[in-house]
């Protein structure tokens, strides 16, 4: 993986963290509490769309299976949290 590649694979992981902290999946570093916000998470969501849509035919088979990857645990987790939110 050159740079370029390792620097895009950093941004894909930022916001698959921010997704994943919003879902309540993982700690928030700074308060070092578990947060929920399902509205930062569907943002989360909404960006690697974004990026997935503007890099099409652009990225390496490597980070295009994670950018992939990414987006469909994140939309996993996101519709079990908006179902057992509505179960409350």
């Amino acid at each position: 993986m050159n740079k370029e590649e390792q620097l895009f694979a950093q941004l894909l992981y930022i916001f698959h963290s921010s997704g994943m902290q919003g879902l309540g999946k993982v700690m928030n570093p700074v308060s070092n509490t578990i947060e929920r916000n399902l509205e930062q998470a569907k943002q989360s969501i909404d960006m690697l769309e974004m990026l997935r849509d503007k890099t099409k035919g652009n990225l390496s088979p490597e980070t295009e299976r994670m950018l992939q990857q990414f987006l469909s645990d994140l939309r996993l987790n996101y519709v079990d949290e908006v179902n057992n939110n509505n179960k409350d």
